[in-house]
């Protein structure tokens, strides 16, 4: 976690081998920089895809041949997390470098504020193409929306408030929704497609967010990607989950085995289209100066946590609720493949994408911390915790609206009905001081070692009060979370708890608005 301060301008142009070299000393040879072209970026997200959903992390029965190829060739994220066990906060923090508490953007469907600064609006003012395609999830879409991705800095987008399946209806830059016949997957990849050939012909660099609907329920795929998981193991046939009906957009309840057979042939699906993008990329001569970064967004939900060695899934803070793919493949840069154990998260990617195209981050508080040194080969530990924080939302509902609520009215269909409807609506409110109820909600501190999860307690007697609870677990011994140390290292818990606590009011203060008073986009 950082305090990041500077002017949120472009610097003097230093060729990024020289300013390696200065800040860093001499580089392994496994990085080659790549100042001149500029190097391209292009960001691709799973929805609900978690740390173990991929061939190359053991997954038994996936099929991921571009990702794993992807993990052989370039730098292997082998603890990546998301900031947050649920969708709309995680992408926030992609955009901004900041965790989501700090801007509201509690849970899904709360909107970021306009006043945020995003990694487009960075890169757009340092003469980058900006085009966002697929899931958005932080704001309506449509051309009036104060978060659509035009707002927040993209100078184009085919996009969905919310995620999509077979036959996804998109809104072009703001436009009326249109249905679009195809995989959806690959739809929003053909887009990425177009939009990076007219930055090619216009003379631009790129940088391309491609968010993706899949694999998140309910499932759907294609005949032959189905095929390749007929013989799933019988013993899921014995199981049933409770989801979401394609037929009805209700819940339905259904055998186990046909949904992850549907599940895994999105992600498959969704593999072969990240494969179309990199050979697409190689026939136009962009591969070698283009960094291809792909994560998920949460853990795996529980449909698909079955095979996970992980403890917790999507919506808590145990690695299989927070620990996702996380993968960076640079031709130019990256030449020698690894794999790092150092920490990192997605809100790293802001700094990250900020100082390999020599541009300044925000004059803000920032919760990411750059990770060239990571790709530079000169670090394998991040040197600083991550903060997470499932913010306790129950007494804002009722507060003041950031935002009118036709301004956040969601416009693109989807399968699941909330609350009858198939579109989404969005909130965010204002928050004019810290109250102390505010620090509370499950919070996580992780050092390069320890986790410290502070929790609410539930009580048999509702009438009893709630308590805290520390649980302290050592991740590099204990992947699985299952030998809690607090009691055993109550001098370390405390101290990770002091520390966590006062990252909460840095988030706390840039909640009540304080940043933007210093500071405008």
């Amino acid at each position: 976690m950082t305090d990041s301060r500077s002017t949120g301008s472009r610097r003097p142009r230093l060729p990024l081998r020289k300013f390696l070299f200065l800040c860093l000393g001499v580089l392994s040879l496994s990085v080659v920089a790549a100042a001149d072209p500029p190097t391209n970026f292009v960001l691709l997200m799973g929805d609900d895809h978690g740390w173990d959903e991929t061939g190359y992390n053991g997954h038994p029965h996936l099929k991921t041949p571009v990702l794993d190829e992807m993990a052989a060739g370039g730098l292997r994220l082998d603890r990546f997390y998301s900031a947050h066990p649920t969708c709309s906060p995680t992408r926030g923090s992609v955009l901004t470098g900041r965790h989501p508490n700090r801007y509201g953007t509690f849970t899904p469907n709360y909107s970021m504020r306009p006043e945020e600064i995003t990694i487009a609006h960075l890169l757009s003012q340092a003469g980058y193409a900006c085009g966002h395609f697929g899931k958005w999830h932080v704001g309506p879409v449509k051309a009036d929306s104060p978060t659509s991705p035009g707002a927040m800095g993209f100078d184009t987008w085919l996009s969905h408030d919310n995620f999509f399946e077979l036959d996804p209806v998109l809104s072009r830059d703001g436009g009326p929704p249109k249905r679009i016949e195809g995989e959806s997957s690959q739809i929003i990849i053909d887009a990425a497609k177009e939009f990076i050939a007219q930055a090619k012909q216009d003379g631009k660099p790129f940088f391309a967010v491609v968010w993706f609907g899949s694999p998140h329920e309910p499932y759907s795929g294609l005949p032959d990607d189905l095929a390749l998981y007929d013989d799933l193991p019988a013993e899921y046939a014995k199981k049933t989950f409770r989801l979401t009906s394609n037929e009805t957009g209700s819940p339905t309840t259904r055998v186990l085995r046909d949904v992850l057979r549907e599940r895994y042939a999105e992600i498959t699906a969704m593999d072969r289209s990240i494969g179309s993008l990199r050979d697409w990329l190689k026939e136009q001569t962009l591969r070698d100066d283009t960094l291809l970064w792909y994560c998920g967004d949460n853990g795996t939900p529980g449909d698909g946590i079955v095979t996970s060695p992980l403890r917790g899934q999507k919506g808590n803070h145990y690695e299989g609720g927070v620990r996702v793919p996380g993968i960076i493949e640079w031709p130019a840069g990256i030449t020698t493949p690894r794999a790092t154990p150092a920490n990192a998260v997605t809100s790293d990617i802001l700094p990250t994408l900020c100082q390999l195209a020599d541009v300044d981050v925000p004059d803000r508080p920032l919760d990411g911390i750059s990770l060239v040194p990571v790709l530079g080969g000169t670090r394998d530990r991040r040197g600083q915790p991550i903060g997470f924080w499932s913010f306790d939302d129950s007494a804002e509902k009722n507060g003041r609206a950031y935002l009118s609520p036709e301004l956040q009215k969601g416009t693109t269909p989807l399968v699941k009905l909330m609350g009858g409807i198939a579109t989404r609506n969005f909130t965010n409110f204002h928050h004019p001081e810290i109250r102390p109820q505010d620090f509370g909600g499950v919070r996580v501190l992780l050092d390069d070692r320890y986790k410290l999860i502070v929790g609410i307690s539930p009580q048999s007697n509702r009438s009893a009060p709630a308590q805290n609870t520390l649980e302290l677990y050592d991740l590099r011994e204990d992947v699985g979370e299952k030998h809690d140390l607090a009691s055993r290292h109550p001098e370390l818990a405390e101290d990770l708890r002091a520390k966590l606590r006062d990252w909460q009011q840095s988030v706390l203060t840039s909640l009540t608005g304080a940043d933007y008073r210093a500071t405008k986009p």
